[in-house]
Parts: structure tokens; sequence; C-alpha cells
């Protein structure tokens, strides 16, 4: 076996989308304090989505490298809004490093972290501190690029940084977005765009983890 196929790269995500899934409440109670309590379910039918779009898309024969904008296109449709134009902003970035590729080897998964952080930085206009979820996919990044060859350390390593990123959003007063306009009542909340990050790069690195004890490479 050669790195991740399609099917593979669909499980992948498939995971992401349970994890998700479970956290749609939490998401959901993160937002509705500081924001309109949408987050969760967004986040949750937008995976959702996005995994069947690239079930039927790997039945069709696209490789992996292709699936990316398959992702960006389905996540727009069912999410809309903010949140729907940032991550397809990052699933199209993720998609200009393996376009073309029937496989992804697993040693350059950790890569879509930061193919994510880009995207979404690129659409969001966002800064470090404006406490959004670039507090978690900056740090997170930053993490893959100082990490070793080893995928799934380099992961544990983004998922470690995305955590404390996100931790550091309660202390931030929001600077963008809707919760911007609630000023210093943000403080004392975690961004819920920065808890899902988190959530996504746990999932990305579960996904990974089975991937190998199957044998993948």
């Amino acid at each position: 076996m050669t790195g991740l196929s399609a099917a593979d790269v669909t499980d992948l995500f498939r995971t992401v989308s349970l994890r998700i899934g479970e956290a749609r409440a939490a998401l959901g109670a993160l937002d509705g304090a500081i924001g309109d309590g949408d987050h969760g379910n967004s986040m949750a039918e937008g995976f959702a989505a996005l995994t069947r779009a690239l079930v039927t898309a790997t039945r069709e024969g696209k490789g992996a490298g292709d699936l990316f904008p398959v992702a960006a296109e389905s996540f727009l449709d069912a999410v809309g809004a903010t949140t729907g134009p940032l991550y397809a902003s990052a699933f199209l970035s993720a998609g200009q490093l393996f376009s073309g590729m029937d496989s992804i080897p697993a040693a350059r998964i950790p890569e879509l972290v930061t193919a994510f952080d880009e995207g979404i930085a690129r659409r969001g206009k966002a800064s470090v501190g404006d406490k959004t979820m670039l507090d978690a996919w900056r740090p997170a990044a930053r993490a893959v690029a100082a990490a070793g060859p080893d995928p799934l350390d380099a992961l544990a390593a983004a998922e470690a940084a995305a955590s404390e990123g996100r931790d550091a959003t309660r202390a931030m007063v929001a600077a963008l977005g809707r919760a911007a306009r609630l000023g210093s009542r943000t403080l004392g909340h975690i961004d819920p765009g920065a808890a899902s990050a988190v959530i996504i790069i746990q999932g990305l690195r579960e996904g990974l983890q089975a991937h190998l004890a199957r044998g993948g490479s």
C-alpha cells in the first residue's frame, strides 16, 4: 500500500466528521455565549456533507489529491455564512498541494494543517490575538513546521499547540466577526472556531493513526 488513496482520505475526513458531530452541542454552547450559537450545527452539517461528497467523488474515480476542491464546494454549499468560505479556502489551499495525486503519502498529511492555516488566514484576514479560529490554526501550523518527520508526532504537536491557542482565546477580546460587537463581554470565553479547529486536528491524527495501523504508509 502506498499512501492514502481517495478512499483513505475520505475515511480520514469521516473521522473528523464523527468527532465534530460528537462535539456539536458543546461547540454550540461556546458559540451561544458570544455568537449566534450555530457553530456546532454548522460545522457538523458541513463535515457531514463533505463526507458524503467525498464518498461520491471516490466512487466516480477521483484521485486523493483531487478531492479537496470537492470538499471545498460541498462544505461551502452546506455552511455558507462566515465559516463556509473560510474552510472552503482551507480545502482549496490543500488542493493546491496535492492536485493530480492519486494517493498522498502519510508523511505529508500534516501539511494539511499548514494549508488550512494559510487558506483561512488569506480568506479571513485575521491576526493572531483577534480571538478567531486562527488562534488555533496558526500555532498548529508552526508546530508542524518545527516537528520531525513522523506524521503522527507532527499532528500530536499540532494538536497540543492548537489546544494552547484555543485556551488562550479565553483571555482575548474579539476583534472580528459577530463576537466583536460584544467587546469586553467576550473575555472569559473560548472562541468556538478555535475549539473546532482543535477537534479537526484531533480527527486528522486519529484517522491517520487508524490508517497506519491498517498497514498504510
